[in-house]
């Protein structure tokens, strides 16, 4: 009896330790989000350290990036520009800083937007400094918009037109053993190409090279409107004989030809801010510093309650319901319909999505014509990328808008069945069996589907296409015909769909705002309301412990450094890739062509399936 006594004490101890450390790790994490609550602003300089990528919706942070403490942050495009532009006319912000050390960059349209908003504090009188240690696209093109641009000593502006190389799996899928049956509508339908073929086709190149070049002139555009006595020229094609000419100091040839304002340390650089925006009151050395999450917490209105509702589709599109950053059919068709049944008078989409499902886009298609029957204008705002599924769902609006940066089109269809007939070929594995009819256990993904099945699948992929064609068709008053010598999955820039007519008109999020209001009749009345779910506890909970984390993460320490995330993110466009393609089969409008509209990331199927890889090719 006292050993079963002593045995009952022992879990009841157990019981109570495993509480209390429940209760210690709760009330901790409790503790860390309240004290991550958004300080009072007061007057400084307001503190732009954007160590991460700036997105049209950031991604839901998960318990993995609290437990690992290294996520990049997702800037809000919309939180940034609404902050500058409450910045510029507020007294308490004596100036703005641009620390743009850990800044991986964003869309080319997005980029355009946010420089635009910094433009917009620099003309109404207020200094805006940007600091770096290595500027590459992205953060040179905002920076350029800054009145000073700082740079470290060891630092350097490395700069190159859009380009390079992509990944194409054939070979190791033959390594595996995997054939990927492939079903597609259109030459220029190049998102199949990386699982059929070891290199571009010449109809990929051709479309790479027109849709990179309108970048490149994109870009060369904004800067030298931001700083017209840069020699940026020189530093694209040759920043060798620039850096050469400077005795090999690469910041000391950035300063000679106009690309930078001043060569200084971190430390200078505050000592900078502190002149324009007062010191710290408990630092000497440091200056009078506004997070950027306390100021968008005070000044912009995140929750407004307009009569025109504003939903956005970006990330993937996918089947079912999913978070913030991929873009759920059911989630984005209910965000809609809620939108309905509450009364908008008028409905701005937000695109910034390079596709993916059919059936998901069709969803939200549908629910965009709802919205539109009940005599409720739909007006599209296309970010960075809406292209394939992306302008599938663009379709219903009484009017498009574009930048010319914009890259979208991309209207063709695909499916990919993978099979493992090879596979278990060099594993010794048979497959056989008996069929009553010929579609009888197809698609066989052991022997690899039968010439009725593959038939069958194309005929599906054809039949989706037309139907695509038949839908932009009626969208743009044309004929099918019409719309399929500019489709075949081709990608145009936003200028050049303009004048193929998908899109209507050039403008960003305010024009389609001011669009919708004067197709609804509102007159004068802009003020909008977000169509998407509101944030739990929990969530929040978790953001605040991820975001405190990230904001501590080290910054690149050399210029060569902050070039050190690309190879990282391509591993990971990779591998989701290739588990994407084994995942099973799926008929998809998706661009593969068009940029990432947020970065990749590495999760642990990733690192499970890269260790299976490994073990297989060992």
């Amino acid at each position: 009896m006292k050993f079963v006594r002593a045995i009952w004490k022992l879990l009841v101890g157990i019981k109570d330790a495993l509480v209390l450390i429940f209760m210690l790790l709760f009330f901790g994490m409790l503790y860390s989000a309240l004290s991550a609550r958004p300080a009072p602003v007061k007057d400084g300089v307001l503190d732009l350290n954007l160590n991460g990528s700036v997105v049209e919706q950031p991604s839901r942070a998960q318990w993995s990036d609290v437990a690992s403490g290294n996520r990049l942050g997702e800037y809000r495009l919309r939180d940034l520009v609404q902050a500058l532009d409450k910045a510029k006319d507020d007294s308490r912000v004596k100036a703005v800083a641009l620390d743009l050390d850990g800044f991986t960059g964003g869309g080319q349209t997005t980029m355009g937007d946010l420089t635009a908003a910094v433009e917009r504090v620099r003309a109404s009188g207020k200094p805006v400094i940007a600091y770096g240690v290595g500027y590459t696209n992205d953060s040179y093109e905002l920076a350029s918009a800054a009145s000073e641009i700082w740079l470290n000593p060891l630092g350097a502006v490395l700069v190159a037109g859009p380009g390079g190389s992509n990944l194409y799996y054939k070979g190791l899928l033959d390594k595996l053993g995997v054939t990927a049956n492939v079903y597609r509508v259109g030459k220029f339908k190049s998102a199949v190409e990386p699982y059929i073929r070891n290199d571009m086709s010449p109809e990929a190149k051709q479309n790479y090279q027109a849709l990179d070049q309108a970048e490149l002139d994109s870009w060369l555009q904004a800067i030298r409107h931001a700083r017209p006595k840069a020699n940026v020229d020189l530093f694209l094609k040759d920043l060798n004989g620039a850096v050469a000419a400077a005795g090999g100091d690469m910041a000391k040839a950035a300063l000679a030809n106009g690309l930078i304002d001043r060569i200084g340390s971190r430390r200078e650089f505050e000592d900078r801010l502190a002149q324009l925006g007062g010191k710290a009151d408990k630092d000497d050395t440091g200056y009078a510093r506004i997070k950027l999450s306390s100021y968008i917490s005070d000044a912009v209105d995140e929750h407004p309650k307009g009569p025109i509702g504003i939903v956005t589709i970006a990330g993937m599109i996918v089947d079912g319901k999913a978070g913030p950053g991929t873009a759920g059919g059911d989630t984005i068709a209910g965000e809609i319909e809620d939108g309905i049944h509450d009364g908008i008078k008028a409905l701005v989409v937000r695109v910034d999505s390079p596709g993916g499902s059919v059936l998901a886009s069709e969803r939200i298609r549908q629910a965009l014509l709802e919205a539109k029957a009940k005599k409720i204008p739909v007006v599209v705002s296309m970010g960075s990328v809406a292209a394939s599924g992306g302008y599938w769902v663009s379709t219903p609006g009484d009017f498009i808008y574009a930048e010319p940066s914009t890259i979208t089109g991309s209207i063709g269809v695909f499916g990919i069945i993978p099979s493992f007939q090879g596979t278990l070929k060099k594993l010794g594995i048979g497959a056989d069996g008996v069929k009553t009819t010929p579609l009888s256990g197809e698609p066989d993904l052991f022997k690899g589907p039968s010439s009725e099945a593959n038939q069958l699948i194309q005929s599906g992929v054809d039949s989706m296409y037309a139907r695509f064609l038949n839908v932009v068709a009626q969208a743009r008053h044309k004929t099918p015909a019409q719309v399929n010598e500019i489709a075949q999955g081709r990608v145009w820039d936003g200028g050049t769909a303009h004048q193929l007519g998908l899109v209507d008109g050039f403008g960003g999020i305010d024009d389609a705002v001011a669009k919708a209001a004067q197709l609804a009749g509102l007159g004068n009345e802009r003020h909008v309301r977000y169509l998407e779910p509101p944030t739990s506890f929990k969530q929040e909970l978790i953001a605040a412990l991820a975001s405190e984390g990230s904001d501590n993460s080290a910054a690149p320490e050399d210029a060569f450094a902050s070039l050190a995330r690309a190879p990282q993110q391509q591993l990971a466009a990779m591998l989701s890739e290739v588990r994407s393609v084994l995942a099973g089969p799926s008929i998809q409008a998706r661009c593969l062509a068009c940029p990432a509209v947020a970065p990749a990331r590495l999760d642990k199927r990733d690192l499970s399936l890269l260790e299976l890889l490994g073990e297989w090719l060992s």
